[in-house]
């Protein structure tokens, strides 16, 4: 199981001046005239404790449902009825522990370290068989449906529903004519969109990791949630938000089963993962969308969905919405796989976009940017427990004396995990089209 989370405090210590180069007095005069142009980048709150202090289901139970149980100090309760099992595990975040089994025929199990705040998937492995808890809801994540809960955060309410004007999230298919399908696709728009006919919004693309699709950022990355609280606060621009799958037919590279890594990710056994992505034991290509979809990261114009993405998205959102549709007002970013997607997508269509955001997915040099004024914002992130934390502040600053504007962010003790990319999103949008 991934560290715990006092663990990764001290970890966060050691890199917590890359959570923004902006401010630093030891940056080069280059970077601070870069930086005097442009908003300051602002953490988002964390708690100072990361203790519940009050032991309750987790919020993804169904009503009335007692576990998985969040003790009050951080650890995770689960229990499972299968009286005929040989043999039950509880896998979470893909590593599987042992269960113990009572004379009622109910196996349970405690995590022996609190679990960091935020959304973890989990399973059940029910004598070798991956099963569903039935309990709570499920989710989309490793390339097949899992089970959730959530760790709340002492005092932090910025990913909370509150009493504030509410966007919507639309559920829409469109069909490509370049791939001869119809696409799923999740829009969030912003508060007040449907009242005035007049107003034009920004767009920003927002991409899903490996063993995803497009409802993540919905259901656990609470996006629509995020935003119309920043907005309430007015900390970010009005934007219209795109989240669709990334697989598209007959790609190569990573499918939608591939495992969530990448720079600084899990790349090596479940035991050390701490992130989405598809388990060991699925078979190659496995996912939402099944065989022949690939991700085709990279290659002309930003691989397979990149080609898609400019040809058949962009148009189509363009045409359906009320958009700014020149590249100013264009942003993408993504988590993991889909940092990497984004990173591939972005390069190499410098016309198209202007902000780019890549959230554990790796990091950009000067030199991969052909032509600096085109470029608005380049933001990467990590968690600190994920091993990329390390080099993204110097990934940055060398962006930042190249003259491209570049913001890093450390999230604070979370792994390749949601609370990671939740944080990230809070710190990005707000940078987003200032100019």
């Amino acid at each position: 199981m991934r560290k715990s989370f006092a663990h990764a405090l001290v970890l966060t210590a050691v890199v917590a001046g890359s959570w923004c180069y902006l401010g630093s007095t030891s940056a080069a005069f280059g970077q601070a005239n870069v930086a005097a142009k442009h908003p300051e980048m602002v953490p988002p709150p964390v708690a100072s404790d990361p203790a519940p202090g009050v032991a309750k289901p987790s919020s993804t139970n169904f009503p009335n449902v007692q576990y998985p149980r969040i003790e009050a100090d951080g650890r995770v309760s689960f229990r499972f009825v299968a009286p005929s099992a040989q043999k039950v595990q509880v896998s979470i975040v893909n590593q599987p522990f042992d269960m113990t089994k009572g004379e009622d025929g109910a196996w349970t199990y405690t995590t022996a370290q609190p679990q960091a705040p935020g959304y973890h998937n989990y399973w059940m492995i029910v004598d070798g068989a991956i099963t569903l808890d039935p309990n709570t809801n499920a989710f989309i994540g490793y390339g097949h449906m899992c089970n959730g809960f959530e760790v709340p955060e002492p005092g932090i309410t910025w990913y909370d529903l509150k009493d504030v004007p509410h966007g919507n999230v639309l559920i829409k298919n469109y069909w490509a004519k370049s791939t001869k399908q119809w696409r799923h696709i999740y829009i969030y728009t912003p508060p007040g969109y449907d009242k005035d006919l007049t107003t034009r919004y920004p767009v920003f693309y927002l991409q899903h990791g490996g063993g995803e699709d497009e409802r993540v950022w919905i259901e656990m990355g609470r996006t629509n949630v995020i935003l119309d609280n920043l907005l309430a606060e007015g900390k970010v621009k009005p934007m219209i938000v795109v989240m669709e799958t990334s697989a598209v037919p007959g790609a190569g590279g990573r499918g939608p089963g591939a495992r969530r890594g990448g720079p600084g990710g899990p790349t090596t056994a479940p035991a050390v993962a701490a992130g989405g992505g598809a388990p060991t034991t699925a078979p190659a290509g496995r996912g939402a969308r099944g065989r022949g979809f690939g991700f085709g990261i990279g290659g002309p114009g930003g691989g397979a969905y990149g080609q898609f993405m400019t040809a058949e998205l962009i148009p189509w959102i363009d045409a359906n919405f009320r958009t700014i549709a020149d590249k100013d007002h264009r942003a993408m970013a993504g988590l993991s796989m889909g940092g990497m997607q984004t990173r591939a997508v972005t390069l190499a269509n410098p016309d198209k976009f202007s902000y780019i955001g890549i959230f554990s997915g790796g990091t950009i040099t000067p030199t991969e940017i052909t032509d600096k004024s085109k470029v608005k914002l380049v933001f990467m992130s990590y968690g600190s427990v994920e091993g990329g934390a390390k080099g993204v502040k110097a990934a940055a600053d060398a962006l930042n004396e190249a003259g491209i504007w570049s913001v890093s962010y450390v999230s604070p003790g979370t792994a390749h995990e949601w609370q990671s990319w939740r944080r990230s999103l809070y710190a990005f949008a707000p940078l987003l089209f200032r100019d």
